[in-house]
């Protein structure tokens, strides 16, 4: 059955995840997150496009972007091309890196432009990740509070006010609503490693796994559920960390 033909936006501007081939990742350390924007603010010169918001997460990066002189097609084309010949020089390996065809939506009016990336600002914090957004560094979210280097933030900075003090302030406040927006998705499992399952124990005041199983069983059971409220910890992984039974955990 031949594909879909992507649906073509009628102002130019797109929402886009590219994902690790196998989900597998594509950031290992910092040096690959700040190849990966060098490498987006290189084809933003060669391509012509322009950026209004980015993500990058473990295994997958989103991005909203503008097309402008080349499609949106040969852009992330160029833009994977170039950053898989950097990494697997870099890791002495061959073959894809990202997944074949990436995922798009259009944007088709400055409402949903904001939407969407409150959406994508928002994607770490979701995840489990970090507790404030302004915590993660590697989103466009402290272009538009601070300094840009790959994002056109003139455009949606104007959507808030003429003062651009004003602005940012007005958006920061909207980044940081709760929402229920829905936007493209990876339809994926977070996993969570077991050293943030422990960290978040210890910012609960529980400081070793002996005192969580000698709390009250209110306050153990307290403790678990807000861990389980974490998007990403399986009740699978909290029962192998704590030595509390699965069925005690699936019930709370």
């Amino acid at each position: 059955m031949p594909r879909k033909p992507r649906e073509k936006s009628k102002t130019g501007i797109y929402h886009i995840i590219l994902r690790g081939i196998n989900r597998q990742n594509i950031f290992e350390d910092e040096e690959d997150q700040l190849e990966f924007l060098k490498t987006l603010r290189k084809y933003k010169v060669l391509c012509g496009y322009q950026m209004y918001g980015y993500c990058l997460m473990t295994n997958h990066v989103h991005l909203l972007i503008k097309e402008i002189d080349e499609s949106i097609s040969n852009s992330i084309k160029r833009i994977c091309g170039s950053y898989a010949y950097w990494y697997n020089n870099k890791y002495d390996r061959v073959g894809h890196l990202f997944q074949e065809r990436f995922k798009s939506e259009v944007v088709k009016d400055d409402q949903y432009l904001l939407t969407v990336l409150r959406y994508i600002h928002q994607n770490p914090s979701k995840a489990g990740l970090i507790k404030n957004i302004e915590e993660y560094d590697w989103s466009s979210y402290k272009e538009f509070i601070g300094d840009s280097q790959v994002v056109d933030i003139d455009l949606v900075l104007s959507l808030f006010s003429k003062d651009k003090d004003d602005a940012i302030h007005m958006f920061k406040e909207y980044t940081e609503q709760k929402n229920q927006d829905i936007c493209l998705e990876l339809q994926e499992k977070i996993q969570v490693e077991d050293e943030v399952v422990i960290s978040y124990l210890r910012e609960l005041g529980v400081i070793c796994i002996s005192q969580l199983q000698q709390l009250e069983k209110v306050q153990r059971n307290e403790v678990i559920k807000k861990l389980k409220s974490i998007n990403g910890i399986t009740i699978r992984q909290l029962s192998r960390i704590t030595g509390i039974s699965k069925s005690v955990i699936g019930r709370l």
